[in-house]
């Protein structure tokens, strides 16, 4: 049984969505089991009409909420009662074996370093989440969005991290890596992105491909798109908003008049299709690599849907031994040999 602990008071629709997006992957899911973390009063009165197996959740009441407005190494400080930081303490304890949270991005980096702390031999922890892709798999962005500035070895931590995540969460056997740049030739980017691209070429643990461009995150055949944090959440708003702008594009143009009414009723199937494979809430949430649990963060906005399936992306880092795969990576890196190629190319 692999347990999951669920921070349900965060997020602009807790805790109604999380409860029941909770309940939902508690009833698809046979082998999964959660501790919900909230005001036990609201969690009983959403579960109150739902149908669930009861030996299979446990409730942990809590006082406090961290809110998205609040400086996020304050609250986790200060607010020792928070849903959040309560979930991370249960966590840590051992009572679950991942946690999920759509409360703030920066309170849940925080409460993951301060109580759970880094794999040992991680530079930083990034956020990893899996963008919708044509050819209806994801392609993994890490990172999108934890790390503003970063140096070389940060995107060679993160290409390792992110490789690890695919394969034990997705399956993928050696996925292939690119670096996120403004184009594919070595000499392309910032002095970042032409060392990153050096180191990465030095790194056999992965199957690294070389440079992309931002097109290739959606259009492309790597598995895994490796950016620095400033660039990488620039890419994901862009594609998030590419795939509304599809969507409500495509519902003006076949509500314009009768006719194009009647088209769109014999294309329907096709125009399900398209929604589907440009829908990022079916995505989940970002996994946070280089934490020593799997922890996910599901967008502030999360519906019951998409939360439910940030637990079970949760429960799959777990299934698949994300962190012991990580740990082995990074352990089998020469770091310096690395730093010894790093030099050599700079000097070159």
């Amino acid at each position: 049984m692999t347990k999951i602990v669920v921070d349900v008071m965060g997020g602009d629709y807790a805790p109604k969505q999380q409860v029941l997006g909770a309940v939902n992957a508690l009833n698809k899911d046979k082998e999964l089991s959660l501790i919900l973390v909230g005001d036990e009063a609201q969690i009983n009165a959403e579960l109150k009409e739902l149908s669930y197996d009861r030996s299979r959740l446990e409730i942990v009441h809590t006082t406090e909420v961290i809110t998205m407005e609040e400086v996020p190494t304050k609250a986790v400080k200060t607010k020792k009662d928070s849903s959040l930081v309560v979930a991370f303490r249960l966590l840590k304890e051992g009572r679950a074996e991942g946690l999920v949270s759509s409360g703030s991005t920066g309170a849940v980096l925080t409460a993951g370093v301060l109580i759970l702390g880094r794999i040992k031999g991680v530079s930083r922890p990034a956020l990893c989440p899996a963008i919708p892709n044509y050819r209806g798999t994801a392609t993994f962005l890490c990172d999108c969005g934890a790390n503003l500035e970063c140096k070389p070895i940060n995107l060679l931590h993160f290409a390792i991290m992110a490789s690890a995540y695919a394969n034990a969460a997705y399956g993928i056997e050696s996925p292939k890596v690119g670096l996120l740049n403004n184009g594919t030739e070595d000499h392309k980017g910032t002095l970042l992105h032409q060392e990153a691209n050096a180191l990465l070429k030095k790194l056999a643990c992965i199957n690294y491909e070389g440079n992309v461009e931002g097109r290739e995150i959606m259009y492309g055949d790597v598995d895994v798109v490796v950016s620095d944090g400033f660039s990488g959440n620039l890419a994901m708003k862009a594609v998030e908003g590419c795939g509304k702008a599809v969507s409500s594009i495509m519902k003006r143009e076949f509500k314009r008049n009768l006719w194009t009414k009647l088209r769109a009723l014999l294309c329907g199937d096709i125009i399900k299709g398209i929604k589907k494979g440009l829908d990022y809430e079916a995505q989940g949430g970002a996994t946070f690599l280089g934490l020593t649990k799997a922890v996910v963060k599901g967008h502030g906005n999360s519906k019951a849907r998409g939360f439910s399936v940030c637990i079970a992306q949760a429960a799959n880092a777990v299934r698949g031994n994300m962190v012991e795969k990580i740990k082995t990576m990074i352990d089998a890196v020469d770091m310096n040999a690395i730093a010894e190629a790093s030099q050599t190319g700079a000097n070159e």
